[in-house]
């Protein structure tokens, strides 16, 4: 009867190696399966060199990869592109569906390795399962892509595996994942007009402004004779002037002004001001508020339905809210609650959260269904999201209609005014 060579892991995700005697590899792969195994090679042992593979991966002895995440040719860097939330969403679906089927998780990501196209995300796929295939867990070896699995991430793979919920983690970061990149896309999609519509207004500006105002500039000096422009008119001439001959200079005090901006984003005192002025703003800072808060209590009741500690979910909270302010009151409801304390009390300290969201919050602390509370806060922040930005689409377009009108005609009056002299001289 033939042999056969297999490689495979037991319950535990440990790497086992062994032979088998069966009339066909199908058979084999039955009897390694009813030996408690997942096998993940199985070759054919036969005379010569054939042989010589398998025997001698039986043995320990390194040889040639022949596995497909082992075939992998690693890219640099810069040739392999980033990966998008969006891909490493299905990813991340794909892979719990494969475990919830039954699939080993090595399989499964062999499985994913395979079919994937992105260079970058084929390769960390494939040093995934090898680090798998060594003994490592699928958090640790997430671990070591800190610029694609984030804390969050990684520490709910993490209460996966420990659960034994993996698959049911990994769905939930993949739903949690979707509704973040919906959020993010409905905001932008609502941006876009306004931003589009104030850099083409910005560029007419400036061509008017640089090339035809001075133009009507000579005109007033030959046919006024040298007497005083309007003062509005003198204005004008004066921001034309300047940003004629100065062009280079105002473009390189804008850049500056973004780079130093950024700079002081980069500080943590910095970043408090920048997030508390935004949140402080007449229009867009209730959309920040709303957006942040959605942000955190969605990650916060993700963490705790996958079985995360409340003072390591509250961590993870601070450091992926992308809100200084927000992140700051986490860290006091952080120390409170390591303290002893509730959740709420500390919440409504910080006066940052509405009295709905601490209100919420306190009932999920009684009812012991804190988590549930916290999506549902979620999503009645993302509804709000929604309507605000519904809002913001149908005041922005009014508002930028209104200002490039007062801009143009501020403009045009102010070119306007020296004609009336003009007119009256030749009427004397």
């Amino acid at each position: 009867m033939p042999s056969f060579a297999f490689v495979g892991v037991d319950a535990r995700g440990k790497e086992v190696k062994g032979t088998v005697e069966a009339e066909n590899q199908n058979a084999a792969l039955a009897q390694i399966r009813e030996q408690g195994y997942f096998p993940t090679q199985v070759v054919p042992i036969s005379a010569g060199k054939a042989a010589a593979a398998p025997r001698s991966a039986i043995r320990g002895k390194k040889t040639a990869p022949t596995s497909a995440l082992q075939k992998e040719i690693k890219l640099p860097a810069f040739m392999s592109g980033r990966i998008k939330p969006r891909q490493l969403m299905v990813v991340t679906r794909q892979l719990a569906t494969l475990i919830d089927a039954g699939l080993p998780l090595l399989r499964g990501l062999q499985v994913l390795h395979r079919q994937e196209r992105h260079p970058r995300l084929k390769q960390i796929l494939a040093d995934l399962g090898e680090a798998i295939q060594s003994g490592s867990t699928l958090a640790d070896a997430m671990a070591q892509h800190p610029k694609v699995f984030s804390r969050l991430y990684v520490n709910m793979v993490k209460a996966g595996e420990i659960g034994g919920v993996l698959d049911v983690v990994l769905l939930r970061l993949a739903e949690f994942m979707e509704k973040m990149q919906k959020i993010r896309n409905k905001i932008i999609s609502a941006m876009t007009y306004p931003v589009v519509v104030l850099i083409v207004a910005t560029v007419i500006m400036f061509f008017l402004m640089t090339k035809i105002v001075p133009k009507f500039k000579e005109i007033f000096d030959d046919l006024l004779e040298g007497k005083a422009l309007p003062v509005l008119t003198q204005m004008v001439m004066n921001v034309s002037q300047t940003l004629a001959q100065r062009a280079p200079v105002v473009i390189a005090g804008v850049i500056v002004l973004v780079v130093l901006i950024k700079l002081i984003g980069k500080t943590k005192g910095g970043r408090f001001a920048i997030d508390a002025a935004k949140m402080k703003m007449p229009i867009f800072g209730p959309l920040v508020e709303k957006t942040a808060i959605g942000r955190m209590t969605r990650t916060l009741g993700t963490l705790l339905q996958s079985g995360v500690p409340i003072l390591q979910a509250l961590t993870i909270v601070r450091d992926t809210a992308g809100n200084e302010v927000v992140a700051r009151g986490i860290q006091l409801v952080h120390d409170s609650v390591k303290e002893g304390e509730n959740i709420a009390p500390p919440m409504e300290a910080t006066r940052i959260f509405p009295p709905m969201v601490i209100g919420m919050v306190e009932v999920g602390e009684e009812t012991g269904k804190l988590p549930d509370m916290l999506m549902r806060i979620a999503d009645t922040y993302d509804d709000e999201v929604d309507n605000t930005v519904a809002a913001l689409s149908s005041v922005i377009e009014p508002l930028l209609i209104v200002g490039l009108a007062v801009i143009v005609g501020t403009i045009v009056i102010a070119l306007f005014l020296p004609m009336l002299s003009i007119i009256g001289q030749l009427g004397g």
